[in-house]
């Protein structure tokens, strides 16, 4: 709807407003004015609310991504740096001196920085939940389950080794001079450590053991796999999980792995163990001293024959903990092993094709055995019977009896392995294909109903039609039958 006003000094007849928007005509200078009436249809509040929340949860997902990242990056900066810190102690310089000091400071350092953003990750994961729920109390969020696994996350991400501190801070100049001097002799443990013997036996074990409890950190792969998916990230994913009732959990991105790409990802997980299994076993049998698994090559032989539970028994570990690496990777060999086994007995499997195909072959061909079969039992009946008659030898008698028999049983076998077969082939029925075949079914049956009701009013205004004939013929026959005879009425 549009309102226009017209201006002239003289006669306005004739006038007209050309492609620039100037007045042009027989008269004076003139102008038109056109001003919209309806105007745009503005936004509600409810709808403003909606989009700004869902741009937010955008932009709160993706610094949920780039925290994970970085938290895994540091960790694995951490792991990368201890591991150099327990194999370069030895050989390149002796605890307490100021690389080992440096390295150490860098793993602490590390290991605060991934505190600070594992809780900006909480921080956001926080306020995802406050947008997807309409602005709530953020106190409601952290409930007791969410303290705690914040807590325990916390705790396995602040373990590292601190043995290099009590080195500092312990040790005076007259031992370091003594040290030095002396070129004092370090113990197996204080040297793959990297802490003195000064501290005793326990300290060098509590260092073995914040050395190995660092590989914890790797729980950050799969919130880096899940936050990274594009499962995750795809809209159709999302929509069609929500409504399915789908929680996106890690435990659903590894099924969908498993089948889309199951050799790379059970080859991936199977290094991860054979590596990060072998180093924790050369440092931990490095404790003592003429041990053949405390050099790296025995140490991924001992991994790799435990793993697939061969065990040949010409090495074996010789401390404690050692042991307990041997027997976790076991398990995990049992367990990898059963995955594999499902991959490859799916992937051997054959699919709905090729089996209703086998299956329909295989009926084909026990079809045509039990003819066969049907056709001795006729003919051995036939020759029982012309044995009988003819009355020949009662050798002969049984022999055909015999042959009767196995043949009965035979067709009794082809016949029942039929049913079977046609058993397990009705239970391969494809559900939604018969979902889909009663559908449509259903929708056939609507439309026959439909036609059938608009034939049924067809012929019923047919009827009605038939029926003013009828009374219009007998009304013109009695004005007929009263024209020609007055008297009849």
């Amino acid at each position: 709807m549009e309102m226009t006003t017209s201006g002239s000094n003289g006669d306005s007849k004739g006038d007209y407003v050309n492609r620039d928007g100037l007045n042009g005509g027989n008269s004076g200078d003139t102008t038109e004015i056109t001003v919209p009436l309806t105007l745009p249809k503005r936004m509600t509040p409810v709808e403003g609310n909606n989009l700004y929340r869902l741009r937010d949860r955008k932009f709160v997902l993706e610094d949920k991504k780039r925290l994970c990242a970085w938290a895994l990056g540091v960790a694995l900066l951490g792991i990368l740096l201890m591991i150099c810190r327990a194999e370069m102690c030895p050989s390149v310089y002796h605890p307490g001196s100021s690389y080992s000091f440096i390295i150490s400071c860098s793993i602490s350092m590390s290991t605060a920085c991934l505190l600070v953003l594992i809780i900006a990750f909480h921080y956001k994961d926080i306020r995802l939940f406050i947008i997807d729920h309409h602005h709530v109390d953020w106190r409601i969020a952290m409930t007791g389950h969410k303290m705690l696994l914040i807590s325990l996350e916390l705790l396995v991400c602040a373990v590292h080794p601190v043995g290099t501190y009590w080195e500092v801070a312990l040790s005076t100049p007259e031992w370091r001079t003594q040290r030095l001097d002396a070129n004092t002799s370090l113990s197996p443990t204080a040297s793959v450590l990297c802490v003195s013997e000064r501290h005793g036996e326990r300290v060098a074990d509590a260092e073995l053991l914040l050395s190995l409890l660092m590989f914890l950190r790797l729980y950050l792969v799969h919130r880096a796999i899940l936050l990274h998916s594009k499962v995750l990230l795809s809209a159709s994913y999302r929509s069609i999980g929500s409504l399915n009732n789908i929680n996106f959990t890690f435990r659903f991105v590894l099924k969908v792995l498993m089948d889309k790409y199951p050799a790379r990802t059970l080859l991936a997980f199977i290094l991860l163990i054979w590596l990060v299994a072998s180093w924790m076993l050369t440092l931990c049998e490095r404790q003592k001293q003429q041990v053949k698994t405390g050099n790296m090559d025995t140490a991924l032989w001992l991994i790799a024959i435990t793993f697939l539970t061969v065990g040949y028994g010409d090495v074996s570990p010789e401390t404690s903990c050692g042991k307990g690496v041997c027997l976790l990777t076991g398990v995990m060999g049992v367990a990898c092993t059963a995955m594999l086994v499902a991959v490859v007995t799916k992937k051997l499997a054959l699919n709905k094709g090729e089996k209703h195909v086998h299956f329909f072959m295989l009926d084909i061909q026990i079809s045509k055995r039990i003819r066969h079969a049907a056709a001795n039992v006729l003919r051995e009946c036939w020759l029982r019977h012309r044995t009988n008659l003819c009355r020949r030898s009662n050798a002969e008698q049984r022999r055909h009896q015999r042959c009767l028999l196995e043949a009965i049983r035979v067709f009794r076998h082809l016949r029942l392995k039929q049913r079977k077969l046609r058993d397990y082939a009705s239970e391969m029925v494809d559900l939604p294909k018969m979902q889909m075949i009663m559908c449509d079914l259903s929708a056939n049956w609507n439309n026959s109903y439909r036609e059938l009701e608009q034939r049924i009013l067809s012929m019923e205004q047919k009827l009605d039609d038939l029926n003013q004939c009828f009374q219009q013929t007998s009304e013109l026959l009695s004005r007929a039958l009263c024209h020609r005879n007055p008297d009849i009425r």
